[in-house]
Parts: structure tokens; sequence; C-alpha cells
């Protein structure tokens, strides 16, 4: 526990002006992101007597290790600034919404030739049309179901719609008149463009013009007796009236606004939002959040504003925003909203009528939604921690193990081998902490060594990161952190993408060393200055309480003897055994057995699964793009388009191995000396090796098999298949 005057900044070094300010733990991770309006005056706040400060912020002063600022010209751009850094940092004692499940819109791709109507989850896209969120996708389907009668769209996917195009017959729904068939014809890009136009206008509000016309149309085919043609229109309109019905008017102008309401306690906060567009109920959301810092209802409402709107712009952001209590102080936040919307927002608390009840009606969901979390947390945090204490217990641990790092080896017959490091805190997942490692220290199979090098090499970068010696080159080991599927190097989460969001650190634009003082900066180069990469979470900076391998005592006893050569001896060692879920710990001949109902052993077993699937992925994509890999990756210059325009226009390696170089010239984007290089590594490349039909023993000489990468699977090779000759580990 850190003492808060032992990094307290000098008053006379903090300027009493607006910004943005950052706590650190001793491990360098920004563990708070705040704003004021005055730095000087918000930054002594935590600097006075302990005993007067909230528990919650006195454990974060004391669990911070230094405190640095970045000065801004505004109230918005440090909000702005605010909201940047806790995407990019993940603060934990900040107050973070997220989503308690995934919802889904319904999206119409305006962006394409021919528009399609479908279910769509996560990030927006643009020239994509979406309204929700739904509670449920079937309500979506049903909404559209209904709809497709008077604004037949195109619903179906690439693939169905190139092949009716191809084929010249339609799906079912085009025969059965709920598609205007594009694919083979019968509706122009321009005609199904306007019908897509006109399902959005529906789907915004815009209602009553559509119901006229058809109406109007109705009564003309009534009275020209075309009495079927009446029939379907009168359909029609009750189709339409079936959709509206299940969004009810709530608010009889026809106004789009957003109504968000607040239930909390002392120790968590739901958020429930409801999306009113033309005056109806088009979308719900909710979330809930700890409550890990002293907040007030102002702020939850000031961080749910920022979470809903801080990558919305335009119509995304309604004209009117009503809460239950307007943020400290409201006018930045306004001028923000404003700001993403282009547009004057209003935001207030709704105080008579029927914006009143409406909230009345929202505040009741989010009470709701805070108990029924209650009741699922608390056997859900009850079980971990159960899991945790079990495991501090078995092994004689001073303290649960909250951060768990678990090491696995793959390979196939002693190729590609590889490990993998995953990490779980507080008992789940950390997937942004995933790391991944190629084996370099020497050639062949020994899980031993393997294990041995692996923990070694992560805990060296532990201590040089504790040491804090200098930066490290990137790219420079192979062990950087990896993506599942990724290029080598990039730190990014498994299936994640790297936002596009401002990050910043100590030593730029005139910062002092070692976050002992501040960062001072313009608005003007405040982008600059959060480009360095000293600010971002750093790859192998904070160590575990428990290491777990996947194997038994020879590869426990690697482990440790690896931490005692670099001097470590407080994270505690084990392993779990496949054969009989054994745990081992370095130095006993028996092993502990925890009890089959072990909620303990569970996570242990959760954690080596994961471990096993994250090492063998990493090694079947090395082993495939080793099988993928042919002559010409070895020219150097030669990219992945050029290559596939070589082997596109003389058909195979082989015919391009016997041309000339006057005939690699003719290869749009060959120039001469590229072609003069190709010709030397291919004629100093080895042929591959005849492929072998293992069903007959036929040697097949026709042609080289294309290694560009562009087959859809593993070629054949000289002798059995890779399956059978070996067992991934």
């Amino acid at each position: 526990m850190a003492d808060p005057s032992s990094y307290r900044p000098r008053p006379g070094d903090i300027p009493d002006s607006p910004g943005v300010y950052r706590f650190r733990d001793e491990h360098r991770r920004v563990i708070y992101v705040g704003k004021a309006k005055s730095l000087r005056q918000r930054l002594a706040n935590y600097f006075q007597d302990l005993a007067n400060l909230h528990p919650r912020t006195r454990t974060m002063v004391t669990t911070a290790a230094s405190v640095e600022w970045t000065v801004v010209s505004t109230e918005v751009e440090a909000l702005q600034l605010e909201y940047s850094w806790i995407k990019e940092y993940d603060p934990r004692f900040n107050v973070k919404y997220r989503d308690d499940k995934s919802y889904p819109y319904l999206a119409v791709t305006m962006n394409e030739q021919f528009p399609r109507v479908q279910v769509m989850r996560g990030h927006k896209k643009k020239g994509v049309r979406y309204f929700g969120p739904y509670a449920h996708a079937w309500a979506i389907r049903d909404t559209v179901d209904l709809l497709l009668r008077v604004f037949p769209v195109r619903t179906c996917s690439a693939g169905v719609f190139k092949n009716a195009a191809r084929t010249g017959r339609p799906c079912l729904l085009g025969y059965i008149g709920k598609c205007s068939a594009p694919c083979v014809g019968r509706i122009t890009p321009e005609d199904h463009q306007e019908l897509a136009e006109e399902f959005c206008d529906f789907m915004a509000g815009r209602t009553g013009t559509y119901l006229r016309r058809l109406e109007r149309q109705m009564m003309e085919a009534a009275e020209e007796m075309e009495y079927e043609r009446a029939a379907r229109l009168r359909d029609d309109i009750g189709a339409l009236k079936k959709a509206m019905e299940k969004n009810a008017v709530v608010l009889a102008d026809a106004t789009d606004a957003d109504l968000i309401a607040v239930a909390e306690d002392e120790l968590e906060a739901a958020v429930q939002i409801f999306h009113v567009r033309g005056g109806r109920v088009r979308g719900q959301r909710g979330w809930v959040t700890d409550k890990v810092e002293e907040v007030t209802t102002g702020a939850l409402v000031e961080h749910a504003l920022q979470q809903l709107y801080g990558e919305e712009s335009g119509d995304a952001v309604p004209k009117e925003v009503l809460v239950p209590a307007l943020p400290e102080p409201v006018e930045p936040v306004q001028e923000w909203l404003t700001g993403r919307r282009g547009s004057n927002v209003s935001l207030r608390i709704p105080q008579r009528g029927d914006k009143k009840a409406l909230m009345e009606t929202v505040q009741r969901n989010a009470q709701q939604a805070l108990a029924l979390h209650k009741t699922k947390r608390a056997s859900d945090l009850t079980t971990r921690s159960r899991a945790l204490e079990e495991i501090a217990e078995a092994l004689d641990l001073d303290s649960a193990p909250l951060r768990i790092e678990c090491y696995d080896i793959s390979h196939l017959q002693g190729d590609d081998v590889v490990a993998s490091m995953v990490v779980f805190e507080d008992g789940l997942q950390r997937k942004s902490e995933y790391r991944r490692f190629q084996i370099k220290g020497f050639a062949g199979q020994d899980d031993v060594r393997s294990m041995h090098e692996v923990i070694t090499r992560r805990f060296k970068r532990y201590l040089a990161e504790k040491e804090r010696t200098g930066e490290w080159t990137d790219g420079a080991d192979t062990d950087a952190p990896l993506a599942e599927g990724s290029g080598t190097g990039n730190p990014l989460a498994e299936g994640s993408g790297t936002p596009d969001s401002l990050a910043g650190g100590p030593g730029a634009n005139g910062s002092l060393p070692d976050g002992g003082g501040a960062v001072f900066a313009d608005a003007e180069v405040i982008a600059d200055s959060l480009k360095d990469d000293d600010g971002r979470p750093k790859k192998f900076a904070y160590p575990p309480q428990l290491v777990v391998v996947d194997g038994g005592q020879p590869q426990v006893a690697a482990a440790r003897r690896a931490l005692d050569e670099l001097g470590i001896d407080d994270i505690a060692v084990c392993g779990l055994a496949k054969r009989l879920e054994e745990v081992w710990v370095p130095g006993e001949d028996d092993p502990v057995v925890l009890p089959r109902t072990s909620e303990g052993l569970y996570l242990l077993q959760r954690v080596r699964d994961e471990a096993h699937r994250f090492a063998i992925t990493y090694q079947r994509t090395k082993r495939a793009k080793r099988f993928r890999a042919g002559p010409l990756d070895d020219v150097p210059g030669l990219g992945e388009t050029r290559k596939q325009a070589l082997i596109k226009h003389f058909g195979s390696v082989k015919k391009l191995r016997s041309a000339t170089i006057e005939q690699i010239q003719e290869v749009p984007g060959i120039g001469r000396k590229t072609a003069e290089t190709i010709a030397v590594a291919l004629a100093q490349a080895a042929p591959a090796a005849p492929a072998v039909n293992t069903a007959t023993g036929e040697i097949i000489e026709d042609e080289e098999p294309d290694t560009t990468g562009g087959s859809s699977g593993e070629p054949v090779t000289a002798g059995v298949p890779d399956e059978r000759r070996g067992q991934e580990t």
C-alpha cells in the first residue's frame, strides 16, 4: 500500500486550468482517469487526510504510485479526452458500463447496389441504416416478415443472391411475393433502392404517408371492381398496422428522444435506456456497473452519455435526451452532445406530462434490471470466490490467486513447436493479456526444455519492465503478443481489433520521467502527445500470483527452476496433469488431489483447457502457413498481388519456372529486374516433390501444386497425409 504523500506533486506545479489526469500503480498501469475544470483544485482533493476520503477513493489513492495530467483548452476537450483514455486504458477504478448482452439491430445495407434487410450485432458500419436495438432477434424477424408484404426488399445473403442470379431462379420469397427478386432482374437497381428507402422511412416513424396511400389505392380498386387487388391492399394495410402495434405510441408529438434512468445502491448501478423515435419506443438497452469510485447520480448519467454517444454522430444522437439527474456542470456535456449531432441537443429532466410518466416506466425497468443482476451475480461471485479460495487452500497460498497464468506447449512430432500463455483474473478470462511464443532456443521435441524457455523469457520481460531500464524494439522477439490469426507483433486481444483511440503517456511533450511530474500540452498538440507508446499497457508488466503449467512433475520442476534462476520466489507454481487431473507442486513426490466436485479443480481445468486451445490453434496456423509456402515466397519485394498475377498468367509454378525473363515481364507490374530475381529464385529452388494419390499410390506429375495460398485445402504430399504422421500436443 502506497503513501499518497510519496508521489504528491507540489501544488505550484499543478496548473489551474481544465485538463485530464491519470493515476498509475507501481507497475505503471493506469488505474483511474478523471477530468477537471481546475486540475489544481481537483487533485488537491485526493491528497488530504485519508480518514476524510471515501473508502473507494482511499483504496484508489493508496493503490496508485504516481499521478500525471494533460492540460486542455476547454471542458469539452477534457470530456472527449477522458472518454478516449477510459477506452484506451480500461482503468479498474473508473465506472465502465458494459452491455448485459449483445443487442441486435434491424439493419438495411444502403451501401450495396441491392440493399439487404437483416439482423446485425456488434459495431456499426458506414453506409448501413440501423433501427433498434431490440431485446430479441425474433422480434426483428417478426416485424420484417410483416413488412415484406408491402416492402419486398431483399433479405437473402450474398451467396444465395449470387446463386439465384447464376441459375436465373429466385428463392422461395421471390415466388410468394415477399421479395422483389432483383437477383433475376424483376426490379431495377434504382427501383429496389427506392423500395429500401421507403422501408427505412416507415421504420423511422413516417408511417402515415404509406397508410393513406394504400387506403386510397384500396378504395380505387374497389370502385373499379378489382376486388382481389383491393383485398391484397387491405391485407397490406393490416400488416403495417400490426407492425406498428408492436411499437405503441408513447409520446403523442412524434418526439425523437432517448430516456435514461438509473437505479443504484452503494455497490452497483443499473442504467436503462429507451430509444423513442417518431413518438414510438424503437429500442431498449441496459447496462450494469460496479461503483468502484465515489460517484453521484449525475456523474453516472455523464458516464452513460459517454458510453452511448462517444462513437455516434448525426441522427444517432437525438434532439432530446431526458435524464434523472444532470451532470455537474451540465454545459460542457450539452455542448459535446451538440457537437456529436451537428445541431442543438436538449439535455434535461422531465418535469410533467407524458415524458415524466415514460421516465417512471424506464426507472422501473432499471430497478428490475438491478434486482435481476444481483440475483444472478450472487451465485456467480460466490462460485468464483469459492474456487479461488479452494486453490489457495490446496496449494497453501497466503491469499487467493487473483491473477493466474497458464502455459502449454504444442507441436506436431517436434515441428512448429509453440507455446501459449493465457490469463485469468478474478476467475475470468482476460483475453487481452494472452500471449504466444515460438520456441527458438533449440530444435526438436522436448516439452520440459520448452517450458523452461517460455517461463524464462516471460519473466525476464517482467523483470525488465519492473526495473524500467528502457523500451523494447517492437518485433524484436517472436514472443510479442499476438491475436489468434494475426500477424507477428500486433498487440491485439484474441478476436478483437485495435481502436483508433488516443494513446499517451509520460515522456512525450515535456513530461517528467517515472510518472513523477505532469504532462503539459496545448489543445493543438494533444493528439500528437497521446501517440507515445509508453502510455499503453506493457506486454509482460504484471506478475501473477500463480503459474499453472500443463503437465506433471517434470514441467512443474522446469517452471520452478526457471523462476529460481531469475531470483523470483514470490510466485507459486503448480501443474495439472491430464491423465488423472492431478495437481502437482514443486518438490513434492505426491500430487495434490482435489475432489472431482471441487470448484477449484474446475477452474484449473478451464484455465488448462483454454491454454491448450490457444496453443494448438497457433500451432495449426503456423503449420498451415508453412504448407502454403512456395518458391515465390522467397523472392524479395514480391507481394501477394503480384504472386497471384504470375500464377494466373502462367497457370502454375512449373510453367513459370520454364518461362523466359521476357515472358515473365509480360505480367503487369513485373519489370526486368524483378523478372530476373524471380527467374534466379525459381532456378535455385528445388522442384516440389511429386504429389501422390494416397488411395491408389499413383504419382501425379501433370502440374506442380499451387502453393501461393489460393487452394482451399492443404496439398497432398509425398507419403501419407500429415494427420497420419503424428498427433498434435
